[in-house]
């Protein structure tokens, strides 16, 4: 029974997590990065739980609809995409691995991941199989999806210099938009919430696969034609002889 649930819980995670790292064709990052990655996601849980406990004991007097906007926005997408833009500060921003844009995604999607895991299993572990198998087609492609705004917008800081500000700040709002609306149309029971929630995550996977794609295409070794079979050590990236690097 437990581990059918964990199996329910981790499943999706390990597959949109093999997918993206195959995705990342032309210069893969090291499993130990990625696993750092991972590893930041889950530990901004605890931190996460206490900020939300928090401002959940904040608001009164609010109308219902005026609740559930306040949860979605501030209380999950706001508090929870905060802390993986931290976390992407504090662990991948200065990687000598991070060397071109595509890599953002890739880094910012596994720490979705590793926050989404947990809380797949909060959930999963709570509601049983068909909690499990719904948030597989719409909870953890929603996180993953996040991550790929997140870290489009990190990976064009870190090799434009002269739009960093904009890109950063884009790197936090659009998460946090996205995270937002998403919670909000699923907290609402009205049916017409429902049918906006379905074009939604429609968005989200059309968009998320556009910019991957995008990078992917823009890619320094897929351009220079060097490839996986380059040591990363041995190859300068986009960044390194253009002055873009920080």
């Amino acid at each position: 029974m437990i581990r059918n649930l964990v199996f329910v819980s981790l499943a999706p995670i390990l597959i949109v997590a093999i997918y993206i790292y195959l995705r990342d064709k032309y210069e893969k990052e090291p499993v130990l990065r990625l696993l750092l990655a991972l590893a930041g996601g889950v530990i901004i849980i605890p931190a996460v739980l206490l900020v939300e406990r928090f401002l959940l004991s904040i608001p009164s007097g609010l109308s219902v609809i005026a609740f559930q906007a306040y949860k979605a926005f501030i209380v999950a997408a706001f508090t929870e995409e905060a802390f993986k833009y931290m976390m992407f500060f504090l662990i991948i921003w200065t990687l000598k691995e991070f060397n071109e844009k595509f890599d953002g995604i890739v880094y910012a999607v596994y720490i979705s991941l590793g926050f989404a895991a947990v809380e797949n299993l909060i959930y999963v572990f709570s509601g049983g199989y068909q909690v499990g198998i719904l948030r597989a087609f719409t909870a953890v492609p929603a996180h993953a999806f996040f991550g790929v705004s997140m870290g489009y917008h990190f990976g064009l800081a870190r090799f434009y210099p002269e739009a960093r500000t904009r890109e950063l700040t884009f790197a936090f709002l659009f998460p946090f938009m996205w995270h937002g609306f998403y919670d909000f149309f699923l907290m609402t029971d009205k049916p017409f919430m429902i049918v906006m929630f379905l074009p939604l995550l429609a968005w989200l996977w059309v968009s998320g696969l556009k910019k991957m794609k995008k990078l992917s295409d823009d890619s320094f070794y897929r351009i220079s034609g060097i490839g996986n079979d380059t040591n990363k050590a041995n190859v300068s990236g986009p960044g390194a002889n253009s002055g873009d690097r920080v």
